[in-house]
């Protein structure tokens, strides 16, 4: 898959989020890379930043935005398909939004989306 095509599923995935979700993200970008950070090549996607849930009034002076990236390599080694690709694009996603919320892998892997 393209780096175009790839970058269409995660803008088509980040179309799955509901609408009043969805406003309630703050001060985060999206990114795709190709690879992952070298200490953890098969990771899928990465969440940096101060979850909602851990912002204070201090927070908001001056702070960057948090980052989601998805990573491109790693996500098409381990997808045959398109349909794959597609499938597994929106599960990371919606795992990375979770944490801006203050979600953590554990919870996450209650819900059945770790």
């Amino acid at each position: 898959m393209s780096r175009e095509d790839f970058e269409g599923a995660v803008a088509d995935a980040l179309d799955l989020i509901p609408p009043d979700l969805a406003a309630r993200m703050d001060n985060v970008v999206v990114l795709v890379e190709d690879e992952a950070p070298a200490d953890d090549p098969e990771l899928l996607g990465l969440y940096e930043g101060v979850p909602l849930t851990e912002r204070d009034l201090a927070w908001a002076a001056g702070a960057l935005p948090d980052r989601i990236t998805v990573f491109r390599n790693p996500t098409l080694a381990i997808c045959d398909t398109r349909e794959d690709v597609v499938e597994e694009v929106a599960v990371t996603v919606v795992h990375e939004i979770a944490h801006h919320f203050g979600i953590d892998d554990e919870r996450l892997h209650e819900l059945g989306w770790a």
